[in-house]
């Protein structure tokens, strides 16, 4: 049985970016008409998202994939959430289904109240997991999870490098190799010792001394530029680099350079929400904040620890 709405139905709050120029000043809070439900697509009450400090920077929250304008957007990309209505073709999720997921980056995000979805984007959500800490293992989750088994073919044993490991994306990445079987070294600035320490690194060595690394199979990078230059030289002979900071300009022979972009998957949602279940991984948050807070967080000059949660909905 598919659920049905009229367009027009329903108004919703939500968040817009109209202008690229203008970028955070250009935020808005507004109202817009609750989105139709579209064929493999499941409309979700938003009950959180998460902010991600760059994206007003990323080609596809402002064009299509045609690079036709597509303001005003909606930004954010993760969310957890319930299923209100199905459209046709959709299989796997059911109304009134707690579900989290990513969003695909070229449509309308997660910091409304409704958002119209691929079903496909989306995983059940247990019940015993809260809906801040859903929307904090989304994105970390996946890019952790990809960068590390997808493009890194991380197996135990190995010797694997994480940079920015008291970081949000870094910190899940220190704890998914740790519970593959590898040995992980995190790295990072002096004062992020402890709490990368506390994440599960077995060892943390300063940026400064990055070359006093002995050979590794795997580095994971979030950094880019320099760093992602001066790790090449503790790799070995055909290990991987695998970065999401964008191609990495320094080659090495028999060193693999892989850069990559995050993809919704549900098959890995369930798994890392299963971990989490079990206590063998913890989200990174920050701050949580509302929906009518969130320009202001988007704005804040301060240095954010951890993954700012938005509470659309209580």
């Amino acid at each position: 049985m598919f659920a049905k709405k009229k367009k027009g139905d329903c108004i919703m709050k939500a968040i817009v970016v109209t202008d690229q120029d203008a970028g955070l000043s250009g935020m808005k809070l507004v109202e817009l008409p609750e989105p139709p439900v579209a064929i493999n697509d499941v409309i979700v009450q938003v009950y959180a998202a998460s902010i991600t400090g760059d994206e007003l920077t990323w080609p596809p929250t402002w064009t299509d994939r045609n690079d036709r304008p597509r303001t005003p957007s909606v930004p954010g990309h993760e969310l957890a959430g319930v299923v209100t209505a199905l459209g046709y073709g959709t299989t796997g999720l059911s109304v009134g289904q707690r579900v989290f997921g990513l969003q695909d980056w070229y449509r309308n995000g997660s910091l409304a109240e409704y958002v119209a979805i691929e079903a496909r984007n989306l995983a059940p959500l247990p019940d015993d997991v809260d809906f801040n800490d859903g929307t904090a293992l989304v994105m970390p989750g996946l890019t952790a999870w990809q960068g590390l088994f997808n493009h890194g073919r991380l197996e135990a044993g190995q010797r694997v490098v994480v940079h920015g490991a008291a970081g949000i994306v870094g910190s899940m990445a220190v704890q998914l190799a740790r519970d593959a079987g590898a040995y992980v070294i995190g790295t990072g600035r002096a004062a992020h010792r402890e709490a990368a320490l506390g994440f599960g690194a077995n060892e943390f060595v300063d940026l400064n001394a990055l070359e006093s690394i002995d050979k590794v199979d795997l580095v994971f990078d979030v950094f880019g530029g320099d760093t992602a230059k001066r790790s090449l030289g503790i790799i070995n002979t055909g290990g991987k680099f695998v970065s999401i900071s964008g191609w990495n300009e320094e080659q090495v022979e028999g060193v693999y350079n892989i850069d990559f972009v995050v993809e919704a998957d549900r098959a890995q949602l369930i798994e890392i929400a299963k971990r989490f279940r079990e206590g063998r991984l913890k989200t990174n948050k920050g701050q949580v904040v509302t929906l009518a807070n969130a320009i202001a967080t988007y704005n804040s000059t301060d240095r954010a620890n951890g993954k700012t949660i938005v509470r659309v909905r209580r």
